[in-house]
């Protein structure tokens, strides 16, 4: 029987959203086929071993508990697994493959997945590299270019400009994009940090914002249309689910309003055209591809109003698996129900 680690929490933002998101996953691994062993790690970046009960998870209250959490970390070579400092001494527990329910930064960008890497543990979803370019906006971009799929167009801007260089963007952006626009952190998760403008003042302030979560920043077009997703599953060939639509009642769909606001909600079977649902299903399964994706990824577009063309917005690695995410809910409606969904995810960890 394998042994499955089950990573959650983190330093990111997204912290009480990993919280969920682990309570789904581990509730749904499959015990006679997988020993779990949940760890996790505070906002502080401390790791331990919980062993405590697994409801208190989707609260975050699991570090209430603190005689059930020894403090642990992963190792390889000599004590390959996780390491536990138990009141007795150091106990080795055997790990045959890790499940980063990480969200956002520290997560999603790459650092676990090179940790993972350089310890010679398999892994589920993306890689070092993949995890970095699609957490990173502006070289998603560049990727996505190459396939000539539509994107909004932008404006990069940076901590390190001068004022004087700040200035031109702005203008830049004023001159090219118009308002409203978007400004957006280029590697801060589940819209943190995202802001709309419609005017310089606007503008300025969600710069200023925006680079309170990272040193770049883009300014995009805002596009005017349908909020559209589409969950896509490793498997030879990738299978890309049905397309989802994100209806909310705020200006755009924000943290608030993904986590916080009751009247936004998913749709699983939105009236579209089966036409506009095939290009979006084959435009993310090549965006999958470019960006050289494992395991999943939630890949999101715009169906324009004015055009009826489809726009790439962003691609999330480690979508959110909390009872109200979209990738769990769409994959279930392509034969996949969480149990399924789960046991197949862990599978891909041990593909080659």
């Amino acid at each position: 029987m394998k042994t499955i680690c089950v990573l959650f929490g983190g330093k990111s933002s997204e912290f009480y959203v990993s919280c969920k998101s682990a309570y789904t996953i581990i509730t749904h691994i499959p015990r006679e086929t997988y020993n779990v062993i949940p760890v996790g790690i505070t906002q502080q970046g401390d790791w331990y071993l919980y062993e405590g009960d697994i409801e208190l998870l989707p609260e975050a209250k699991w570090l209430e508990s603190e005689e059930k959490c020894p403090a642990s970390f992963l190792t390889n070579s000599r004590y390959p697994g996780l390491t536990v400092f138990r009141d007795t001494g150091m106990e080795q527990i055997a790990v045959d493959a890790v499940f980063p329910v990480l969200h956002g930064k520290n997560g999603e960008d790459g650092t676990i997945q090179g940790l993972l890497d350089m310890l010679e543990i398999p892994y589920v979803g993306c890689g070092l590299l993949s995890s970095a370019m699609s957490m990173d906006k502006s070289y998603t971009k560049i990727a996505v270019d190459t396939l000539g799929i539509r994107q909004a167009p932008y404006v990069l801007l940076t901590s390190r400009n001068t004022p004087a260089e700040r200035a031109e963007k702005v203008t830049q952006a004023e001159k090219e994009l118009g308002y409203p626009m978007f400004i957006k952190p280029c590697k801060a998760g589940s819209s943190c940090g995202v802001s709309k403008a419609k005017d310089r003042q606007e503008l300025e302030r969600a710069l200023d914002e925006a680079l309170r979560f990272d040193s770049k920043v883009l300014i995009e077009k805002a596009i005017v249309g349908r909020e559209l997703e589409c969950a896509v599953l490793d498997a030879e060939p990738l299978i890309a689910s049905r397309v989802g639509e994100i209806v909310v009642t705020a200006e755009f769909y924000s943290y608030d309003a993904k986590y916080a606001d009751a009247t936004s909600r998913t749709d699983t079977e939105p009236d579209l055209p089966e036409e506009v649902v095939e290009r979006i299903q084959d435009a993310a399964c090549r965006i999958f591809r470019v960006l050289d994706c494992r395991g999943l990824s939630r890949v999101d577009f715009f169906l324009e109003q004015e055009t009826g063309e489809i726009v790439f917005n962003e691609i999330n690695t480690l979508p959110g698996f909390t009872n109200i995410s979209m990738y769990p809910m769409l994959m279930s409606k392509v034969g996949y129900p969480l149990p399924e969904l789960v046991e197949k995810l862990i599978e891909t960890a041990f593909m080659k």
